[in-house]
Formats: C-alpha cells, structure tokens, sequence
C-alpha cells in the first residue's frame, strides 16, 4: 500500500454504489439481503488510499458472504486508490465512496439514495449538512430496478448515474430527459444480436425464456421478443421468475414450482434463456427441488441453458451438490475483462486483519477460509482460528478470483470515466481555482464532459465513450462444465467484438463446447427441419416455427432446409427429381438425326419416289383412254402437286430458321389447296359429263377442259391471296419456347397470326367437304372410267386426317407438334394418291386389255 497523503485542504467526491449480491439469508423460505455502509470521506485523512472509513454491519446465523462479490468492492477501491494516487490524474482532488445496499426493495433504494444526496446519518430530504462532501456521480446499481429508481431521483438533482450492468444500463433515462452513462463492455443490444447470433448458429428456433419479474425483465422481453420474431425465432414459452429479495411463504414457491417445472422439463424446448440477477439460477433449482426432488436427485436435463451477462455464474458456487448440476453445459455470455497486473498485487497485500470502514473484510475471511478470525477483546486462539497468513490467491476460482471479473472491470472502468471528466473538468477551468471550480461543478456539466472524454486505463485500454454514451469492448461466450463435487470450469468458446468488421462481429469455436448425451448437439425446435425439395406450411393457430413440410409443386423447388415457400427455375431449367436444385434443359426441335426424324424423312422422301414413278406411267401412257378420261391437264397437276406435298415435310425438319418459318405453312397451304382444287376439278368433271349424255341437256356446252381448269385456278388463287395477306400481316418466325414443356427448350416456328393459318386449315377443308359431297353423290353414276368412286373414299380419308389433325395439334407440344403436322400432310398426300391413281396404275400395267377404246364402247353398250 502507498503511504498515506493529508486531504483535509481537498475537496472529497462520493459515489454510490449498490451492492445487492455480497450476502444472503440462508433460510429457503424467508430470506433477503443484508445492507451494508462503507463510509470515506469527511475532512478525515487518506489511509492505505481509501481515506477513512467507518462501518456499520448486522450480522446473525444466518448471514453468509457470497465471497466471489467481495471483488466488485475491491475493484471499486483500488480505482479510487489508483487514481488519488496518481499525480497526473486529479493532483488536487481527493475521490471517496459510499457503498449501499437496495435490499433489493424500492423502498430502501429511494431511502438510500435520498440520504446519499443529503450527506446526513439522519434521514433529511433535501438538507445538505456535510458541505465539504460534493457529489458529483453515482455508479448504478447490478438490478435494473435499483437503477430506475435511483435515476428517478437523481435526475431532479442532474448527477449522473453511470451504470455498470451490461445490457442493463442502456434503459436508465429518467423522465426528464437526463441521459445516465454507460461504462459496460457494450450497449444492451450488442448481447440481444450476440443471443440471436448464438441461436441462429445452432439452428435452435424453439426457445423457453426465464425473466426476472421486474421492470428489467419487462425492458428485456419488449426488447428481445420482436427480435425473435424478425430472426425466425420463436419464444416456446416465457415464464416469469421472482426478482431477487421477494419473500415467499412455502406454500406459495410450491404453487410457482408446479406452474414453472412443466416448462423446465419440456422437451422440445432444448434451449432456455435465463434472464436476471445471479439468484435466478437459485429460484429455478428451488423449483426443481421442491416439484420433484426424486429427478433433482438424479435425473439431468438435456438442455441447454443460456445466461445473459448480468448472471455471473460463478456467485452461485454456494448451491449444493444436490441441485447443481442442472445447469450442466451452460452457455453464459461474460462482460469482456483485461487483465491488470496491479489489480492482482493489491489482491495479494490484502490481509485479515480489519482496515477501518471495511466492514466485508471479516465477513468474507471467514466464509472464504472456514475459519473465525479472533476477537481484538478475546485474542485467545481457538480450533478453528484464522491465522491470518491466508492468502486470497490460494482461494479456489469458485470462491473467490484474482483475475478482475467483467463486472468488477466494469465498475473499475465507472471509476476512470468520472475521474477523466473530472479532470477535463479542470482543464476547461483551469482560470480558476479547481477546487472553487469544482464545488461548484453543476452536474449537467458532467455529461457533457462524461460524453466527450476517452482515456486509456491503468491496464493499457483505450475507452471512449460513444454517440450512446457507452463504452464499447465487447463481450465473451463461456461454456460452463460442473463436476461431481460442484466446482465447475468456465472456458471461453467465442467472443463478439462490435469494433469487428460486419459479418465478423461474433466468433465461436463449437468444438470446444460439450455436449450432453452422446456429444450431439441438442435440437430446439418446434418442427422438424424441411429438406430442400420441401416448404413450410404453418400450422394453423400456432407460432410459425411449427409448421408442416409440404412437397414442393411440380415445376418448383426449394435448394435449403426451412425454405417459407418454394422457387420457380429460371425459364432455361428445370427442377430435378428430388426438386432440390434446377437442371438445365435441353434444346430440342425435330431433327433429321433422331428416329421420328428419319422415319419422317424416309417416307416422305418414298412417297415422293412413288409419285414420281406414277406421273412417269401417266405421262408413258398418255395416249390411252385411262388417262384421258378425266382431263389430263388436271390429272398431271394433280400428281405434281401431290409430289410438292411430300416435298413439303421437309421445311417440318431441322433446326427452324426464320425463312423455312417463312415458307413453311403458306407453301403447305397452298400447295394443298391446288391438290384439293384438282380434286374438285375431277369432280366436277364426271358429274357434268354424266349430265351432258342425258337428251336435250343444257350442261353439253360446260363439258370440257376450260371448266375444270377454272375451278383449279380460281380456288388457288383465293388461298394464294389469304397466304400473301398473312405473310405481308403477321409471318411465321422462329420461336423460342421456354414455358410450354418442364424439361425442354423447344425452338420452333411461331405462326405469328394463329387466325390466319386457321383460314388456310379452314379454306382448304371447304374445298375438301365441297369434293367428298360431289363425289358421294357421283359415286353410282354409270362410266367406264368414273373416277367418283375413287375420289369419294380418298377425300373421306383426306377429311378425316385434317379433322384428327385440329384437336391433336392443340393438345400436342414440344416437337411433336411439328410431327402432327409431318403426318397429317404425308397421311392425306398419300390417301389421295393411291385411292385416285393406284387403281389407274394397276389397270394400265396389269390389265392393259380394259385400257381400249372398244372395251369403253362395250361397255357402254
């Protein structure tokens, strides 16, 4: 310890600092915590740099030390130690403190405030009797109650709180607007992200919460609830636990007990969030015990708790052997901490013996060692007796630390904050005396100067606060494994470090967390994960993480687990079996390599053959009366036309360029159309020519070539004009079709005017009806060589093609449409060809003795 140094000419700043954890009754049903003052100041002198100290404590059976608390103390003198020690920080001034206890109660926070702010022993609002003691900031409290209550008095006087409690000091604003400082490791909604990340990482979406009853846990649920929500995560449950210092007759904790411990052993809920003071771990073990002792005996629970930073684990290590092990595995977040070397040597100098105004230092001596310090009026030593050569480093981590905990950093920090401002304080006034100046510092002031400082600490830290008044360190991930004699080992597995760059902010090495059973990661879901190729249906009148697993629809997939809906491919691919990824399709059309091709091609290609082969017999035969009959002119259109049409299907083939588009449809329209044209002449032919034979019959003058030659041109020429006007309009072009089939691109021809090639289909189906309704009525009429017959059964053919044809075409797609109409053509071309000329061929080369002039005068004889 420094020597001592003479204030009694320096002003002596207080602080308040609450304290609510240090100690405890032991009884189960009625306990609460002990108030304790620890006094510095006055016009005293500094001794071993506290200055000087008077205590007053009340102690029974029942009192008991949590010894890892004492360090919050600790660190709080040795800051204040540090800095009045310190010749270049405050050289003039003097700091000292006064710690209260809230009780954990509104009632005694606002009395312990008020007479803070009064500097009196006697309670007296609003009297200030100590002149010589100047407050100029408090420390917050660990509860987020206390800190609203004392923020609501504080603010009427402007002195600032500076909180200390991670993700609890950022809701202290008093109502009239005054802004409480934050000197935590970073700002509440840094360790609400860091929860979520945590969830997230895990894929744990059905999560129990435990929170504290009191105005913190109502500000943690308002906050983190919607942060849930937004992040795909569901509350399984949200309980409330009773805040720290209730009193509960038994028989009401074993109603809590039986309300809450459904929900503890709930076995969907593999993870629980457990918000509160560090008691709250207590409160739920008590539950266990009291709703079923024979599992809190030697049943586990394979769960996974998750404890935010206001928790420090450690102060729980008075909890038996009987109900620790439930939190098994815990995942805690810790205030981030650094390591100071002179924090662990004072730690060290410290000894039993008393130091006026420490009124813990006996208190924790004896619970920390297990033994009774002697009595200055009875020095006589005992069994059992202190023999003050202990040593705080020999101390167990769960009885006591030598490492500066993230609390007791914190508050160290608190310290630092004030004291910088403080000195900035004097700087800005430095044409005045500083200790007038301070006196009379008015505590706006402080704000501003708490907000605009940044200093580095005695551990090499830099600090600063920022547009939130917080300063920023971050926080670390601690794993919690407890052994069979209740000691237990925090080890750190990730941090989050809101300096880092975005994405990089949380960091955590999973392989060094164990697990429970089996070492598997415990799942914590409503519903099971979907599997790519599924969609979530939600359930109806549930959270929606419970949902079903749909299939997806046929055309759609889902590439990841829990996908809400399922996608559309891009229009090129195509969903695979399992509907999990997209496939590309393939490009198709009808080409000469593939069978339906080439078969296409063959017969096209060999009926042409035949037709060629019969206009050579017809034009070899020209001079018989069988080809003479029926006007030859005609009857050689006709097979020209015929071969054309089988010609024809092969535009149908091949890659569709836009002038095979071009021609395509409008060649086949009016080539068709010249052949039914033909058709038609024949008819009319034998049908007039039957009528010119009758007596005195009118119709002599029509027979012959010029009719028949009129109604084959005139017919053609009308679709010859209906072709020109959708080629000028609306022409075919090539087309790519990405929609019409699921696996297959398909390039074809688009027919640009749909109305326009129905009125080729249907002009050329008028031709055909008008040629089957003369030939069927002409079929019986006697002549050697009546053609009506024939026509009659091959237009009855040709009809019935193109009819099939309409209703296949519609309901074909890909290049199979183009095959339809490849069949049509060469199914129609054909039925004319061998039921018009094959009976003609078979008479002018196998019965060439029917084929004279006397046989068709003996017949008609």
């Amino acid at each position: 310890m420094s020597a001592s140094r003479e204030v009694c000419s320096r002003e002596v700043m207080l602080f308040l600092f609450l304290l609510p954890e240090l100690a405890f009754f032991g009884s189960l049903r009625h306990w609460k915590l002990i108030m304790y003052e620890w006094v510095a100041g006055g016009t005293n002198c500094v001794m071993e740099g506290y200055g000087a100290y008077s205590s007053e404590i009340k102690y029974n059976s029942f009192f008991r030390i949590v010894t890892k608390s004492y360090q919050h103390a600790l660190a709080l003198a040795f800051a204040v130690n540090e800095t009045n020690q310190s010749p270049n920080l405050l050289p003039n001034v003097t700091l000292g403190f006064h710690i209260y206890d809230s009780y954990y109660d509104a009632k005694m926070t606002y009395h312990n405030t008020l007479e803070l702010l009064g500097h009196s022993r006697k309670f007296v609002p609003n009297y200030m009797c100590h002149t010589q003691q100047n407050l100029v900031a408090v420390i917050g409290g660990i509860n987020a109650d206390i800190s609203f209550h004392m923020a609501e008095l504080l603010s009427h006087y402007k002195i600032p709180q500076v909180g200390y409690l991670h993700s609890e000091v950022g809701i202290f604003t008093p109502p009239t607007g005054d802004v409480n400082f934050r000197a935590h490791s970073s700002d509440h909604t840094h360790q609400f992200i860091g929860i979520i990340w945590l969830l997230q990482h895990f894929r744990w979406t059905w999560v129990g919460i435990f929170a504290v009853d009191d105005t913190g846990g109502d500000h943690f649920l308002q906050i983190l609830e919607p942060l849930l929500s937004s992040n795909k995560i569901c509350s399984a449950f949200t309980k409330r636990i009773p805040k720290q210092g209730l009193l509960l007759l038994i028989n009401d904790l074993a109603v809590m007990a039986l309300n809450i411990y459904p929900y503890i052993i709930d076995e969907k809920a593999k993870t629980c969030l457990i918000y509160g003071e560090s008691m709250a771990l207590l409160w739920l073990s008590t539950f266990v015990a009291l709703a079923d002792p024979g599992h809190m005996e030697n049943g586990t629970f394979e769960k996974v708790w998750i404890t935010t930073t206001q928790i420090d684990f450690s102060v729980t290590g008075f909890l038996t052997r009987r109900n620790f092990h439930i939190f098994q595995r815990t995942l805690s977040l810790a205030i981030h901490s650094n390591k100071l070397l002179d924090f662990q040597t004072y730690l060290q100098n410290i000894n039993p013996h008393f130091v006026q105004g420490d009124g813990f230092r006996k208190g924790f001596w004896e619970n920390a060692f297990g033994c009774l310090l002697a009595s200055p009026s009875a020095p006589m030593e005992l069994d059992g007796t202190c023999t003050g050569e202990e040593r705080l480093e020999t101390l167990p981590g769960l009885i006591f630390e030598m490492d500066m905990t993230g609390h007791s950093y914190s508050i160290y920090n608190a310290v630092y904050a004030v004291a910088h401002s403080l000195q900035f304080f004097v700087r800005k006034k430095a044409g005045k005396k500083s200790n007038k100046s301070i006196k009379r510092l008015p505590k706006t002031d402080l704000h501003s100067f708490l907000q605009d400082i940044s200093f580095n600490n005695s551990g090499g830290e830099a600090l600063s606060f920022n547009g939130n008044w917080e300063i920023m360190a971050g926080f670390d991930i601690l794993t919690v494994l407890i052994f069979r004699n209740t000691s237990f080992l925090s080890m750190k597995v990730g941090s989050v470090d809101p300096s880092a760059p975005e994405g990089k902010e949380v960091t955590i090495n999973e392989d060094m967390i164990v697990w429970h059973r089996r070492q598997v990661l415990p799942l914590s879901v409503c519903s099971s994960s979907c599997e790519p190729g599924y969609w979530k249906k939600r359930k109806e009148r549930e959270k929606f993480c419970c949902y079903d697993c749909i299939k997806c629809a046929e055309g759609m997939f889902s590439h990841e687990k829990d996908m809400d809906d399922c996608l559309k491919c891009p229009q090129d691919q195509y969903p695979n079996k399992e509907q999990d990824k997209c496939i590309p399709k393939l490009t198709t059309f009808l080409s000469y390599e593939e069978p339906l091709g080439i078969s296409s091609a063959m017969v096209a290609a060999l009926f042409s053959l035949v037709t060629l082969l019969v206009l050579g017999i017809f034009i070899k035969h020209r001079h018989t009366p069988i080809v003479k009959a029926n006007n030859q002119d005609i009857t050689y259109t006709l097979l020209i036309s015929l071969l054309l049409c089988f010609l024809c299907s092969f535009l149908f083939l091949g890659y569709p360029r836009n002038i095979t588009c071009f021609l395509r449809h409008s060649a086949f329209g009016i080539i068709f159309s010249v052949a039914v044209s033909c058709v038609l002449g024949k008819t009319v032919t034998v049908v007039l020519a039957f009528m010119a034979t009758k007596p005195g019959s009118s119709t002599r003058k029509w027979v012959g070539k010029k009719l028949s030659n009129s109604v084959v041109f005139f017919c053609s020429l009308i679709q010859v004009g209906i072709c020109i006007m959708w080629l000028g309009t609306s022409p075919p072009f090539t087309h790519i079709d990405m929609q019409s089939l699921t696996k297959e691109i398909v390039v074809k021809c688009h027919l640009g005017s749909v109305i326009m090639y129905y009125f080729v289909l249907g002009y050329m189906g008028l031709l055909a009806a008008i040629s089957f309704m003369l030939a069927f009525l002409a079929r019986k009429l006697p002549d050697t060589f009546n053609e009506a017959k024939c026509i009659t059964f091959s237009m009855l053919v040709f009809c019935s093609v193109w009819l099939s044809f309409v209703p296949t075409y519609l309901s074909t797609k890909g290049k199979y449409v183009v095959a339809v109409e490849i069949v049509s053509i060469l199914a129609s071309s054909a039925a004319l060809l061998c039921y018009i000329f094959f009976p003609k061929c078979y008479i002018i080369l196998l019965q060439p003795s029917l084929n004279s002039k006397e046989q068709l005068i003996r017949r008609k004889t």
